[in-house]
């Protein structure tokens, strides 16, 4: 196949996101979450202490959506929000001691469907290629 009838590369990442997305719903599910909050959460995870709509942006939603999200994984005691003590106006997310839980559940069968995805990269594949993807992502949100 030329490069010229090959599928976009676009088209490749979105097939490989809707099967990570189809295989993410099937671990998540059954601990009563969404995908959508599972990345929420693993945002929360990395990056403690955000603001609701610092979390939306790492989350790839708009603030208006993380605003349900946050409600359900507070009602569902996985998250707590405080009030930032350097600026009162401000809340604070970060994960409960039940969302470490529910997030260190659901690792094995997380890391399993990555190393299904990736087992023919080498481990410094990998490393490139998430280098690659970070890049995309970054080369997009400076030209936006």
């Amino acid at each position: 196949m030329t490069a010229e009838h090959a599928p976009r590369i676009l088209y490749q990442v979105k097939q490989v996101e809707l099967a990570v997305r189809g295989r993410l719903d099937a671990v998540v599910r059954p601990h009563g979450i969404t995908v959508t909050q599972y990345t929420a959460l693993t945002v929360l995870e990395q990056h403690p202490g955000m603001s609701s709509a610092q979390l939306a942006r790492h989350a790839f939603v708009s603030a208006q959506a993380m605003e349900g999200i946050v409600r359900a994984l507070g009602d569902a005691g996985l998250i707590a929000r405080v009030r930032d003590t350097d600026n009162r106006r401000r809340m604070t997310i970060s994960l409960t001691p039940a969302g470490v839980a529910l997030l260190a559940a659901c690792r094995s069968d997380v890391d399993r469907i990555e190393a299904e995805a990736f087992a023919g990269l080498s481990a410094s594949e990998r490393v490139r290629l998430g280098t690659w993807l970070q890049d995309a992502r970054r080369a997009l949100e400076e030209s936006h």
